[in-house]
């Protein structure tokens, strides 16, 4: 006998399938409220039909043939976390680039309220320059045949003191998670504050989202700028992780293009 499909995770399919990767924004009334919420690093993308739809719009234009694959998709049944890399070739100049992203949703039992997403627009950047594009992690196996789990309020206890500990940002065993495009490199900030903007469990799983403020510490290269070190800054990050023997690993994926932006903001002020 075949279990019928959680209802959160078919909307994702619709999500993904008819809508993002069709292109088709007319299916946006059917899956998202008119308030849907996206917020992605320091910006907030509030309304569906005056706001969202045109940003879709010009990314499709951008990139005509743009696909979303899923990693992993993990929900409660009321909050839900998509893993996945978005790819395509660019209009402009016909450069391809691969570059992963995580999601955190939420719905009313109908349609999609909110999402607090972050995708690494610094490696897609790296890409399109340099003309060499990352492969595409492996899809899911049986994405939308995943099972709602229960809450796990021990594992989000043991995440928030790891988040409060500076672990997401300046992680003690850096092997245990993968950073944006796995080639990550050293912490960005020190003398580290988070603020946990978004947190939820299923089974093992702990999703979060996060905002971290401290000291420019290097590690972004010429992106970032060597004279910027010790720079007051601000990271946004959104990460899938689980538990298991009290050890956390996953995935985190962090705003490294905004932060870049706004440590380039004071210098440009000042020259």
């Amino acid at each position: 006998m075949t279990a019928r499909p959680d209802p959160f995770v078919a909307l994702m399919r619709r999500y993904v399938n008819d809508y993002t990767n069709r292109h088709d924004v007319s299916v946006c009334a059917e899956i998202m409220e008119p308030g849907y919420v996206l917020r992605m690093g320091p910006h907030e993308v509030a309304g569906r039909d005056d706001a969202y739809i045109p940003a879709a719009q010009r990314q499709f234009e951008q990139y005509p043939g743009l696909c979303l694959t899923v990693h992993s998709i993990v929900t409660d049944g009321r909050k839900l976390a998509l893993r996945f890399s978005e790819h395509g070739r660019r209009a402009r100049d016909g450069r391809v680039a691969v570059w992963t992203g995580i999601g955190l949703y939420g719905w009313n039992g109908r349609r999609l309220e909110t999402n607090f997403v972050e995708q690494d627009y610094l490696s897609r950047r790296r890409q399109l320059s340099s003309g060499n594009p990352s492969p595409v992690d492996a899809p899911a196996s049986a994405p939308w045949d995943t099972e709602a789990e229960p809450a796990n309020p021990a594992a989000e206890s043991l995440v928030r003191q790891w988040i409060a500990a500076g672990g997401a940002v300046q992680p003690q065993d850096s092997a245990a998670i993968r950073f944006d495009d796995g080639d990550a490199g050293p912490a960005l900030l020190t003398d580290v504050t988070s603020s946990v903007d978004e947190l939820f469990s299923a089974g093992e799983h702990v999703a979060f989202r996060i905002t971290a403020t401290g000291a420019y510490a290097g590690g972004l290269g010429p992106d970032g700028g060597e004279a910027a070190v010790g720079t007051p800054a601000t990271l946004h990050l959104v990460g899938l992780v689980s538990v298991a023997g009290g050890r956390i690993g996953g995935w985190i994926v962090r705003d490294r293009l905004g932060l870049a932006r706004g440590l380039a903001q004071p210098a440009a002020a000042g020259s």
